[in-house]
């Protein structure tokens, strides 16, 4: 089956078609620019490069894969969470192009494409697994016993891990969006300068941000701005983050007794948070899987591949124009 990925959740087009036999045979991704000058993400711009960017990357995408119309015979598009202006974008195009088309569509969540996206790569991980989905929006850790079954074990309570790094990045003065200048600059800092704490790190599997955000506020009022502590602070805050997550992520393969976790979502590339839990993994009998960098972002191959698992389990939806800025992972049925 080939089916045909939308997403435009947030400030990211992506469009790809995935192919149940051949995999994967074309994507395209355009991250918005216009959200800069801001500082953040505009709802009304962000839906506006939407439609100016989804259907000219439709064709784009079918030329690369040398396919017209109709050779698709599904379309997948991101239903939420997300920005509800952003989310119509693509809804409304998906079912046009259903109707256009006549071939099925099928509404994803967005988490559960990000969950997913590892089994785009070579070596994708068998079920069952523990999934650490770290993101903008974000911070859960799930336990997938097959498609659609997922329990979740622990969430954010306040700011996920994404967006701590974004707004510390803004403290810092770095441009947006933040979380990519903040790690390329922790590289050359010392993440011992700075003792920030680690919230809630024994307890439990929940992930709060927000304290650790404003600890690095108070740091940075009371701090020279240097090239070199600027790099300091955010070398200790990227270490305070991944120090958190590896945590609770190897108390979740204990308390599961699973020997297999996947990483996933924007915060997934980072790399200092790949190598770290890699090395334990080795050490300790566990297997990571990651998606590729470019798929820890919003994507429209991670879509495509969902969709594309759901419509051959046999799910559809009506021609109708449905979607969820809120909408828990929990809710979603097994196939």
């Amino acid at each position: 089956m080939r089916v045909l990925g939308i997403e435009t959740s947030c400030d990211e087009t992506g469009i790809a078609i995935y192919d149940s036999r051949a995999g994967l045979l074309a994507h395209h991704l355009f991250s918005q620019k216009a959200h800069i000058e801001y500082g953040g993400v505009v709802p009304e711009l962000a839906s506006r490069d939407h439609v100016r960017k989804v259907l000219p990357m439709i064709d784009a995408v079918l030329k690369e894969a040398n396919l017209a119309p109709r050779d698709i015979q599904g379309i997948a598009y991101t239903a939420g969470p997300g920005l509800v202006g952003a989310l119509m974008v693509g809804a409304v195009v998906a079912q046009s192009l259903r109707f256009a088309w006549q071939c099925p569509a099928i509404g994803v969540h967005h988490m559960e494409g990000h969950l997913l996206a590892p089994m785009l790569e070579a070596n994708p991980p068998p079920f069952p697994f523990v999934a650490l989905l770290v993101s903008g929006g974000h911070s859960q850790l799930i336990k997938v016993t097959r498609l659609g079954e997922y329990e979740i074990l622990g969430e954010s309570i306040d700011d996920a891990a994404g967006e701590a790094f974004d707004k510390t990045a803004k403290l810092l003065g770095l441009p947006y969006p933040g979380g990519p200048h903040l790690a390329k600059i922790a590289i050359h800092g010392n993440p011992e300068r700075f003792n920030f704490p680690r919230p809630l790190l024994n307890r439990g599997l929940d992930f709060s941000f927000s304290g650790l955000k404003t600890a690095v506020a108070n740091a940075i009022a009371k701090s020279p701005q240097d090239e070199q502590t600027v790099a300091d602070i955010a070398a200790s805050f990227e270490q305070a983050v991944i120090d958190t997550l590896i945590v609770k992520s190897l108390r979740a393969l204990q308390e599961t007794g699973m020997k297999q976790l996947i990483i996933a979502g924007g915060v997934g590339a980072n790399i200092k948070l790949r190598t770290s839990l890699s090395d334990l993994g080795e050490k300790q009998g566990f297997k990571v899987y990651y998606p590729r960098p470019l798929f820890c972002t919003d994507n429209g191959a991670m879509i495509a591949y969902a969709g594309c698992k759901r419509l051959l389990a046999g799910e559809k939806e009506d021609l109708k124009i449905q979607v969820r800025a809120r909408w828990p992972i929990s809710e979603l049925r097994t196939v």
